[in-house]
């Protein structure tokens, strides 16, 4: 029965079931999954396939695996399909990176579904193990130079045959890994997942027709992609463009740029990687299914955030990244921190690309942001119970960063990672409950959201100490120490950066009572280590304190735009301290946190003068209407093609209107306490010269020219 003709009703239904058997597929695997990775983080997504792998519905998890997924499908189809063959019954598991998962240790099961003698449709579920077997525990491989070394390699292995668990692979799999109780659970629950969700479908082909079921599959693709090529024709055509960069590979302190040029034309988007490094030596990058995840997780809230979400959105997306580069590496490069890593920052400036295209049209401006939590903190913590037995947890307490800046709105704080749009953590009594571990803090940090008329969302630190036990072994892993990747957007400034600490222990003193804020560790009486963005493994033992910290949120324009009141506000409620919004913000208050009108008029007239070297000749013109072609919130292409600020100042023949502006070299400082730089970055604001309004603010690769980040066609 042709959708054209079939009962709109019906129709709505059988959609809609679609949605509600893959949340029961999430539901089933949160119930039977005894890891907190699953149950309390979400680190999962669950997804229904069509027969060729186009992922039709997926849940609302972590976005990256949903983006992969298609991949993994199509690999095993090629693989398996001739030997061992692909049964009813059967299901498969997978987690090579090279053959469509994203790190080794996001485990896939995917199982095809049969209606009719023939194979119709597939089932997946993919979680975060807690390890996966290789050189450490939890299977980020730090030291890592190749894939072999970093955890057991899953290709594509028939695990389920005919329904029965393969009694041969599962002693072998789990004799890879150090966690076998806790990984065979969560396998388990990615097998029960499975089938509630195979069987499921099956009942919704045997009521209402295969057929009719598999054209409404169909028709969900097609949809939403003429929904996006809909969005998308009714933008101007342009070029966007971002940079980010990771600092350490896991071997050295080499800075790695990610570069995208995003080229709208039409009803179609093309994103460019060239320019990206090349591959890492160590655990860093990502392959091009990862690539494709990142890609697809900063399209789906920013161009579609109100469609249905399935492959049919990648139709008219193009990738192209060259091969061989940290964005997209070929064999045998070790990925095993992709997700935290490359993908990460694929995404970051996927996003600031796409927030700078959708601003240029106030249909859809409302999506474009500063970047949220531009980078991820792996910490894995493994010792022994007092009876003996394996403790290890992985936390993901980082999860609660700060969010990027809105135009109409303030970031989120402790916003969840924009990959995760059901974000959650753990509370600390389950951390406590369930090991070796107590919680000292875990709280807002004051100055670490990016400022902005619009501030970025406050991020988490939090501090940790051996309890029961004489001492651990902890991995932490991240990037962004040296780099503020959480980019501000269109004046707005980078949310801060992230703090790793060590406080070695006093013999005699107990930590608990002595540290219960980040301010407390200036006072800590024995020695206080700063942390790179990897010191990987280390030894806690009974008294000393591992602390860290997470990115805030990117600014969205000018800090001194920002209603004086707001700023007041933010301060009596400890988002930020009296000192910033005066150098930042230039809003002056009392003892009391009054608004002294008259210094914060002075002051900010005096920031002005600052950036210029002299005063202002014109208003910053906040309601200034735009003439012409909207570039950004506050500069405008005009039919000669000059670009020309809101106040009227010509910056000239676009689209390099940097040339123009008044462009200043900062001292991360004056962006805020909290940042810091790698010794081949710099900060530079971009300034016009009448107004003295902040234009834009980049972080740059010393001596790099200066980068179009938008173009108008």
């Amino acid at each position: 029965m042709s959708t054209t003709t079939l009962d709109p009703i019906t129709f709505e239904v059988i959609r809609n079931k679609l949605s509600a058997i893959t949340e029961e597929q999430a539901i089933t695997l949160k119930n039977v999954s005894g890891s907190p990775v699953v149950t309390e983080a979400t680190d999962f997504n669950v997804g229904i396939y069509l027969g060729d792998g186009s992922v039709v519905t997926m849940g609302p998890q972590v976005l990256f695996h949903s983006g992969s997924m298609a991949s993994v499908v199509r690999n095993i189809i090629t693989d398996c399909e001739a030997n061992p063959g692909i049964s009813e019954g059967d299901m498969f598991v997978l987690n090579d990176p090279y053959k469509g998962a994203l790190h080794q240790m996001d485990v896939t099961f995917v199982a095809p579904v049969f209606a009719e003698g023939r194979r119709v449709a597939w089932v997946g579920a993919c979680a975060h193990q807690i390890d996966v077997g290789g050189m450490n525990f939890g299977s980020w491989s730090l030291g890592a130079r190749g894939i072999q070394e970093e955890a057991m390699l899953l290709p594509g292995i028939k695990l389920v045959e005919r329904g029965e668990i393969r009694a041969d692979l599962w002693s072998m799999l789990m004799g890879m890994t150090r966690m076998p109780t806790t990984v065979g659970l969560d396998f388990k629950a990615m097998i029960a997942a499975n089938n509630v969700a195979a069987g499921r479908l099956t009942e919704l082909f045997e009521r209402y027709g295969l057929e009719t079921v598999l054209e409404v599959m169909a028709h969900e693709l097609d949809h939403s992609e003429r929904e996006l090529r809909q969005v998308l024709s009714e933008l101007p055509d342009g070029v966007f463009r971002a940079v980010d960069w990771i600092e350490h590979d896991g071997h050295e302190d080499k800075l790695y740029e990610f570069r995208v040029t995003v080229t709208k034309t039409g009803d179609e988007l093309a994103f460019d990687f060239t320019g990206t490094s090349a591959q890492a030596p160590g655990f860093i990058n990502c392959t091009y299914s990862g690539l494709v995840a990142g890609v697809f997780t900063a399209l789906l809230p920013t161009l579609a955030p109100n469609l249905r979400w399935n492959e049919g959105l990648l139709r008219p997306v193009s990738i192209t990244a060259p091969a061989g580069t940290v964005a997209n590496a070929t064999w045998p490069a070790p990925v095993s921190s992709a997700t935290v890593s490359a993908v990460w920052v694929v995404t970051n400036v996927s996003f600031s690309a796409l927030s700078r295209l959708v601003t240029t049209s106030p249909d859809v401006a409302r999506h474009g942001a500063g970047v949220t939590k531009g980078s991820m903190s792996v910490m894995v913590l493994n010792g022994l119970y007092p009876d003996g037995d394996p403790y290890g947890t992985f936390l993901l307490d980082s999860t609660a960063g700060g969010g990027g800046a809105y135009g109409d709105h303030d970031g989120l704080t402790a916003s969840g990672d924009f990959c995760v749009p059901r974000p959650a953590i753990a509370n600390v009594e389950s951390h406590e409950a369930d090991g070796q571990i107590l919680f000292l803090y875990r709280g807002i940090l004051p100055d670490s959201a990016g400022a902005g008329r619009q501030r970025g969302g406050s991020t988490v630190g939090l501090a940790l100490t051996p309890h029961g036990t004489d001492q651990l072994q902890a991995m932490l892993v991240g990037h962004g120490v040296e780099v503020p990747n959480s980019a501000g957007i269109f004046g707005g400034l980078e949310g801060s950066c992230n703090r790793n600490e060590l406080l070695h222990r006093v013999e005699g003193v107990s930590p608990v009572g002595l540290v219960g804020s980040a301010a407390d560790h200036e006072t800590w009486a024995g020695e206080r280590e700063i942390m790179n963005a990897k010191p990987g493994f280390f030894t806690l033992r009974r008294g000393d304190v591992v602390s860290y910290s997470f990115q805030g949120g990117g600014g969205y324009g000018d800090p001194i735009d920002r209603d004086p009141a707001a700023v007041a506000h933010d301060v009596a409620t400890r988002q930020v301290s009296r000192a910033s919004a005066a150098a930042i913000y230039g809003v002056v208050l009392d003892e009391g946190l009054g608004l002294d009108v008259a210094a914060t008029e002075e002051r900010r007239a005096a920031i002005r003068s600052d950036r210029l070297g002299q005063s202002p000749s014109a208003g910053s013109a906040d309601a200034a209407p735009v003439e012409g072609r909207c570039l950004t919130p506050d500069l405008s292409v005009g039919e000669d093609g000059h670009v020309r600020c809101s106040c009227g100042h010509d910056l000239g023949l676009g689209p390099d209107w940097k040339r123009a502006a008044r462009r200043r070299t900062v001292p991360p400082a004056e962006h805020g306490p909290l940042l810091r730089l790698h010794p081949e970055l710099e900060l530079r604001e971009y300034v016009c010269p009448s107004c003295a309004r902040m234009l834009e603010s980049n972080v740059c690769r010393t001596g790099a020219a200066d980068l179009i980040t938008s173009e108008l066609a």
